[in-house]
């Protein structure tokens, strides 16, 4: 039987690419979204993959929708922490609300939907987990302290919980991708691309949403066995880690 995958954040940029490049792979994909009702129902009606409205800054809310997912689909075995938000601004003017909702959703997120599923892994003895971090939690980026904290709390979230897994049969990786061609970066005017973006990045582009979904499928393969709590920094070579 087809082993079973959620994908938080799948239905827009990078999560859509990981849920169908994992439906592809023969994977059961659920795929999570928390606001945007429109975008989710055309992903669901465009590639066949349910989807499940909750926000992952809720344990309460993040449980109640894993249990509906496993009762629909089956055990996860494969869990994608994908979804992210930003509240881009300089810290003498970031307001509490804008630290707790960006920490609460990029961070807290992880344990709230982590959590409900790895007692179920352990039990099993295989689990994935895949996080997807960012290059600025590795790096840093002015304007985003919240932000670049949350990315960099995924990562250290994603070493410790390597070694709690290794010998249950659980791997868990972080992903961190630099500029990626979605919606919203391309969205920055052409001009700043041109100037200010791509000259960082050696290999003279963005990338693309599909490259990060290949990492995602490699690493939730029986293949990956033996990788767990590594870092792939996929970004055109814009910074080494």
């Amino acid at each position: 039987m087809a082993r079973v995958a959620l994908v938080t954040g799948g239905t827009r940029g990078i999560g859509h690419a990981i849920s169908v490049a994992l439906k592809s792979a023969g994977y059961r994909v659920a795929a999570s979204y928390a606001g945007n009702d429109a975008a989710a129902q055309q992903f669901q009606v465009e590639t066949g993959i349910p989807v499940y409205k909750f926000d992952v800054s809720s344990y309460e809310a993040s449980e109640k929708a894993i249990k509906q997912v496993e009762k629909d689909l089956g055990p996860i075995d494969v869990l994608v922490n994908n979804a992210g938000i930003t509240k881009d601004t300089m810290f003498h003017k970031m307001t509490k609300e804008q630290w707790d909702a960006v920490i609460g959703t990029n961070l807290n997120g992880l344990f709230n939907v982590t959590r409900p599923v790895w007692e179920g892994m352990r039990a099993r003895k295989f689990g994935r987990v895949i996080n997807i971090s960012s290059i600025n939690g590795q790096k840093g980026q002015m304007g985003q302290v919240n932000y670049s904290a949350s990315k960099a709390g995924d990562i250290g979230f994603t070493k410790a919980l390597a070694q709690e897994g290794a010998r249950a049969g659980i791997t868990v990786n972080v992903i961190c991708p630099g500029y990626i061609g979605t919606e919203m970066v391309k969205a920055i005017p052409q001009d700043v691309l041109e100037k200010n973006i791509l000259p960082q990045i050696p290999v003279g582009r963005l990338g693309e949403p599909h490259e990060i979904a290949r990492c995602v499928v490699f690493l939730a393969s029986d293949d990956a066995g033996f990788i767990t709590g590594s870092t792939i920094s996929a970004n055109g070579g814009q910074y080494f880690a």
